[in-house]
């Protein structure tokens, strides 16, 4: 299997492709190209103006300059070492990956102009972008990028001693990179990672890794000058002075718990595609009790409005037009079903166990839970928009054009809405006709929440309410069992102290796999493997799901293939009612905010998609009617590029 993207398809990808992520609210938030240079009015974006008929076009403001408050406050530029979002979220934006993603999710070059695998898919060759420069912080020249300097980053971040947090996706996948960090061997020429020539670089794997590729935009795999590094030593990433820029831009302040201001790198690369000419957060602890009424001032450029507050500003006329829905991001939430139950005797979890080994009683609460009723406690505008069908998110991976969760037999729970009051009725009654004197009904069914926000309490009230009345109070009696937000899944989902809970997972990787890692042995989740129930070959279940899985994991090569075995796991998780998907993640409802999700690097994963390289400052903030439009139109263009893909 070969792969290459060479610099004549770079010219036809930034033809072709314009320049989507989750929404960057600085301002309250912790929750991961556009080709016209102008700054003054796109051509035929817009929504229509319901009084007056006429379109609205998306505009972009004079200032091109970004604002922001923030309250949580970075501990090191170091991004050799750092795991934190908002500390790798920075150094996006000042250096640059081998690869990056447009606007629609396809992958394009950046500091690697062409790349290639070996026909094993164990060795990935990368020619290095020539001409790329090191620059300091008053942007002057320091040296070339070479190879190189992907060698030295490994080197410092596989060296233990300096105390690297993402260490581990890269050892874990390079030749000899564990026994490396681990002590094992100490030549690290014999680890995975090589200079061929100045601008050659070759990756070696211990195994084929299908989803390499995806990998390549973590921090760990982000080049480093090594000559800097053994100047400043233990000072590299202490201040902005001790580190280097070859992106988009600078970090030209940098006070602590003050402020910081990254510039244009005005000899940046890609000069062409950055828009926003200057980045200003400033620090202030109240940032979330502020945020709104700075935004309304116009002194910060993007706020999140949460559900407490979402009323306000649909009531107000002129707020209302401020105001959208903020983007999904691809942590997806899903109510578990707990087969290891070790909640209080009082509940009676030995009954609870009987009756969950059942797959009838399952599919009963299945289509019981009536979702969109339970997500207008934190949604009450469009609670639909955040419906979640599947546990891997739709636009997560595809091939050959074809989303994943369009796959197979995925394809049937994707498009199809599981809360079904007549289903569950019937599947209640073939429960109660086959636990008929084995199980004492009503069945206690426990679901704990954490007191951190009103919005919890009420979800969890309306699912007890709506579970009894669908189901009927001679099957099920609800329990909602309240604790502390501090060690909440510690003290519930750990030790097994629930019925059913909603819990998320997030991708680490672009690879459907990442999606069965909570329902693998060893995962502490306690869902499904405790199962006891078998199939009609007398077969587990559980083990049937888990060969699945791992016929799907060692198909290493035929991605098409790989995806329609994890698709049918998937599918076969879902139509167990093993879990029962819930809603897609992000920072909640609302965000009010002059930049354009959809011009941004749209990737699950990595660092691309906090990057503000290919946005413009908008000239006032999009409304939802023309995000609904734009989302619409978005929607429809990665649907013809995938398929041109093919």
């Amino acid at each position: 299997m070969k792969r290459m993207l060479s610099v004549i398809m770079l010219v036809v990808l930034l033809f072709v492709f314009a320049g989507c992520s989750n929404d960057k609210t600085s301002a309250v938030s912790n929750e991961k190209e556009v080709n016209n240079a102008k700054t003054t009015e796109s051509s035929d974006q817009g929504d229509t103006n319901k009084e007056s008929g006429k379109v609205d076009k998306i505009t972009y403001a004079k200032d091109q300059t970004y604002t922001s408050i923030y309250s949580g406050e970075i501990s090191t530029l170091n991004y050799l070492t750092s795991s934190s979002t908002n500390e790798i979220g920075l150094a996006s934006n000042f250096v640059d990956t081998l690869v990056d993603y447009d606007q629609y999710g396809v992958m394009i070059p950046s500091l690697a102009t062409e790349w290639i695998s070996s026909e094993n898919g164990n060795v990935w060759t990368f020619k290095i972008r020539k001409g790329v420069n090191w620059y300091t912080s008053e942007g002057e020249v320091y040296g070339e990028l070479t190879a190189q300097d992907f060698v030295d980053s490994l080197k410092y971040t596989f060296n233990k001693d300096n105390g690297s947090k993402t260490a581990n996706i890269a050892y874990k996948v390079l030749k000899n990179g564990k026994k490396y960090y681990d002590g094992e061997i100490t030549d690290f020429s014999k680890v995975g990672v090589k200079a061929i020539d100045k601008y050659t670089l070759q990756y070696t794997l211990e195994t084929p890794v299908p989803y390499f590729e995806s990998m390549l935009t973590y921090a760990s795999f982000f080049p480093v000058n090594g000559k800097f590094l053994a100047e400043v030593g233990d000072k590299f990433g202490t201040s902005n002075d001790n580190i280097l820029y070859n992106g988009a831009y600078i970090l030209q302040k940098f006070e602590p718990q003050n402020s910081r201001i990254l510039v244009e790198n005005e000899n940046y690369w890609d000069k062409d595609k950055v828009f926003i000419k200057k980045l200003k957060y400033k620090y202030n602890k109240e940032a979330k009790t502020i945020g709104q009424e700075l935004f309304l001032r116009g002194d910060i450029s993007e706020v999140y409005v949460p559900s407490t507050s979402i009323d306000a500003w649909m009531q107000d006329k002129d707020k209302k037009e401020m105001v959208r829905p903020s983007n999904p991001s691809f942590y997806t939430y899903f109510y578990a079903i707990n087969f290891d139950p070790n909640f209080d005797k009082a509940y009676d979890p030995e009954n609870w166990k009987k009756a969950v080994n059942n797959v009838n009683f399952r599919k009963s609460l299945f289509h019981g839970l009536d979702r969109v009723a339970a997500l207008t406690t934190g949604e009450p505008y469009n609670p639909k928009n955040k419906i979640a069908n599947t546990v891997t998110p739709p636009n997560f991976v595809n091939e050959d054009g074809i989303d994943f969760t369009q796959m197979g037999s995925l394809k049937k729970f994707t498009d199809t809405d599981s809360y079904n009051s007549d289903l569950a009725i019937q599947f209640k009654e073939k429960a109660m006709k086959d636990l008929e004197g084995k199980v004492d009904f009503p069945v206690k069914v426990v679901i704990p929440y954490s007191t951190g926000s009103s919005e919890n309490a009420q979800r969890a009230q309306v699912v007890q309410q709506q579970l009894t009345r669908t189901l009927g109070d001679d099957y099920v009696e609800v329990f909602i069992v309240p604790y502390p937000p501090s060690g909440f899944l510690s003290n519930t989902r750990r030790v097994g102290k629930y019925g059913m809970e909603l819990v998320n997972w997030g991708p680490d990787f672009a690879d459907p796999e990442t999606y069965t890692y909570m329902f693998i042995p060893g995962s502490n989740y306690n869902f499904p493997e405790k199962t006891t129930e078998v199939d009609e070959n007398g077969n587990n279940k559980f083990d049937v799901y888990m060969k699945m899985v791992t016929a799907a994991t060692n198909e290493k090569v035929d991605l098409a293939k790989r995806y329609n075995l994890f698709a049918e796991a998937e599918a076969y998780l879902i139509d167990q009612a093993w879990v029962i998907p819930y809603r897609l993640g992000g920072n909640g409802g609302y965000v009010a905010s002059k930049l354009d999700p959809f011009e941004a690097p749209y990737s699950p994963f990595g660092v691309s998609s906090l990057r503000y390289k290919g946005q413009h400052i908008l000239d006032k903030p999009m409304s939802t009617e023309l995000y609904l439009s734009e989302k619409a139109k978005w929607n429809e263009k990665r649907k013809e590029i995938l398929n041109s893909l093919k």
